[in-house]
């Protein structure tokens, strides 16, 4: 072998293990980065879960006190229809919002991986 020829191998090394720290340095802060946001994103689903039944204790301490002040079985039945039907629509509004904000937060936990991957895969293309 030449000097040259060691000197080209020497220079398209070097080249490559730049090109594979930078890679692993993005990798890292990509995970940090997902980590954080989904630290946060939990701490959000928490809270709301928190609300949530927060809310959910006092609506049960008002419907309890409601019922428990009717006067006939008729008046009883008719509020307990209420409750319940306020109580489900109440359910499943809860429910669209949790999953909406679950959703959210995988989303931006997982948006600075997938941005990583696909720099990765330009760069995986353009090596080849």
């Amino acid at each position: 072998m030449t000097n040259a020829t060691v000197e080209q191998i020497t220079v398209a090394t070097k080249a490559s293990v730049e090109k594979l720290t930078i890679v692993a340095k993005n990798n890292a802060e990509a995970l940090t980065k997902s980590g954080t946001a989904a630290a946060s994103g939990l701490e959000s689903l928490a809270k709301a879960y928190q609300a949530l039944a927060t809310r959910n204790v006092e609506k049960m301490a008002a419907s309890i006190q409601a019922l428990s002040s009717v006067k006939t079985p008729v008046e009883f039945f008719s509020l307990q229809q209420k409750l319940a039907k306020e109580s489900l629509e109440a359910a499943l509004s809860d429910s669209r919002a949790i999953a909406e904000l679950t959703t959210s937060v995988f989303t931006a936990a997982f948006e600075p991986v997938q941005k990583q991957v696909a720099a990765f895969q330009n760069l995986a293309k353009f090596a080849a």
